[in-house]
This record gives C-alpha cells, sequence and structure tokens, in this order.
C-alpha cells in the first residue's frame, strides 16, 4: 500500500484489492483471465481499485495493444538487422 506505481503480474484473477492501492497510486494491470463466464479480466480488482487509483489500466483494452505493437517493432528490428548480415 506503500506503492506509487503498482504493475501487477500475479496470474491471479482481481488478485490485488482497492485496499492493498495507495490512494492515488497509478495501477498497471498487465494481467489477463478468463472467468468461467467467459469475461476477462485482470490481476486487479478493477471495479474496487478504480475508486482508489488515480490513473488504472482496463483489462481487456490496457497495455494489451502496446505489447502487441513492441512486440512487431522487436520483429522488424530483427529482420531488419538480419537482412544486412
Amino acid at each position: 500500500k506503500d506503492a506509487d506505481i503498482l504493475v501487477v503480474a500475479t496470474g491471479k484473477p482481481k488478485m490485488i484489492t482497492g485496499d492493498m492501492v495507495k490512494n492515488g497510486a497509478v495501477v498497471i494491470d498487465v494481467g489477463i483471465n478468463r472467468m468461467p463466464d467467459g469475461k476477462l479480466c485482470g490481476d486487479v480488482d478493477f471495479d474496487a481499485a478504480q475508486y482508489v487509483a488515480g490513473w488504472i489500466t482496463p483489462v481487456p483494452g490496457g497495455v494489451g495493444p502496446m505489447t502487441i505493437t513492441m512486440l512487431l517493432m522487436n520483429t522488424l528490428e530483427a529482420a531488419e538487422k538480419a537482412a544486412k548480415h
């Protein structure tokens, strides 16, 4: 509860609850989990933490698009380097 920035990747759905988050903290939820009802959720209980955090990434639609973008950029960079050798 002391962290100003909290990056969560536990692999456990909704493991981090609102009472674990410092008021005004930035919460970056890297996790993605499929619930029994088929819905996706992160490792942070978004519904509770959103009222405590100053900023929080949603799941889905949070860090996923950035992850894909960076993977594609790295793939392109590796292909360009391989083509030069």
